[in-house]
């Protein structure tokens, strides 16, 4: 443990060092204000014993000094003083103090003061090494919370949250905002024929291809519910949803999982649907018209024989502050 004692006064100084090295302490001494500052920062001491009266920068503003230096540290301040009024006693303590010694001071009660600064010390350093553990592991349980536990990609909670950001981040540029539905084709009947476990491993191989076919940061994969995935993709045109869409379902047709009850290919394939939309600046409610948009057209790409993409035919609409609604595509 090393201690810093500031202190001006040579004699005084030398039997105070003589007694921390006595008691296994490593002792630094410092002449001055300036240079108790320059020994603080350079040597980063446990402990400070600190003289109030010295000449140029006198203790109160040393120790306020010290303590806009520290950050998240904190190190004990004794301050050490031949006068004993109590307004010296209350200026030691707002300049960031810890504790107050009347000189001259007794070897024993010096070193009772230490071992309580010290226990002190220990006590936060513990509780600081607490904290840093709990808030890992808070951050842990809100990672896990938004994580789907069977694929390891998002979860529809995060993905209610993601949609709900880069709709309004969308609507600030004035910006396009697509949604992609996914659904692997038949997957009932694969269950049934491979088993839930085969079934498992299928989705997470699919969820993971999904999500390596994104390119950008802020496009996010997730599950929605079951075998149905959702892709969001800011900032992405209705022709740049149609070729996402188009290069996730030949990914996933391109990697030949076995499918032989399917009556749409022997191998695993998926539907997509795709809806696109400026939001506006009135209506989050647009949201649930954009999901139902790219849901329609998901159903659309199933009707027609599964395995392929299909755009919303509906322009999506919002007609004032919390209506929205899909209409007829021009023409």
């Amino acid at each position: 443990m090393k201690v810093l004692l500031i202190e001006d006064t040579v004699t005084s100084a030398t039997v105070v060092c003589n007694w921390l090295t006595n008691m296994g302490l490593t002792a630094l001494h410092a002449v001055s204000g300036e240079a108790g500052l320059k020994t603080f920062s350079r040597e980063q001491p446990d402990l400070i014993l600190l003289d109030i009266i010295m000449p140029g920068m006198d203790g109160f503003e040393v120790a306020r000094r010290i303590r806009r230096q520290e950050k998240d540290n904190w190190t004990p301040i004794i301050f050490l003083t031949a006068r004993a009024d109590e307004r010296d006693l209350q200026r030691a303590i707002e300049a960031g103090g810890d504790d107050y010694l009347i000189k001259p001071v007794s070897e024993v009660v010096l070193k009772a003061k230490i071992n309580a600064m010290r226990r002190m010390s220990d006590m936060r350093d513990s509780l600081r090494k607490i904290t840093s553990k709990l808030e890992k592991a808070n951050h842990e349980l809100q990672r896990l919370s938004a994580i789907d536990s069977l694929t390891g990609i998002a979860n529809r909670r995060r993905f209610d949250e993601a949609l709900l950001r880069e709709w309004r981040r969308c609507s600030r540029s004035t910006m396009p905002l697509s949604l992609l539905m996914l659904d692997v084709d038949l997957f009932k009947l694969f269950n049934d024929h491979y088993g839930h476990q085969m079934g498992d491993e299928c989705l997470k191989i699919v969820a993971h291809t999904l999500e390596e076919t994104t390119q950008r940061p802020n496009d996010m994969v997730a599950r929605y519910g079951g075998e149905e995935f959702a892709t969001i993709l800011p900032e992405t045109n209705a022709e740049g949803a149609l070729a996402v869409g188009e290069a996730m379902r030949a990914s996933i047709e391109g990697l030949r999982i076995d499918h032989a009850w399917s009556s749409v290919s022997p191998v695993v394939t998926i539907s997509v649907g795709a809806a696109c939309v400026i939001p506006p600046r009135d209506g989050e409610a647009g949201i649930y018209a954009l999901i139902k948009a790219a849901d329609d057209a998901l159903y659309r790409a199933k009707e027609a024989g599964r395995n392929q993409v299909r755009m919303s035919r509906g322009v999506i609409r919002v007609a004032g502050p919390g209506v929205a609604s899909i209409g007829a595509a021009p023409g």
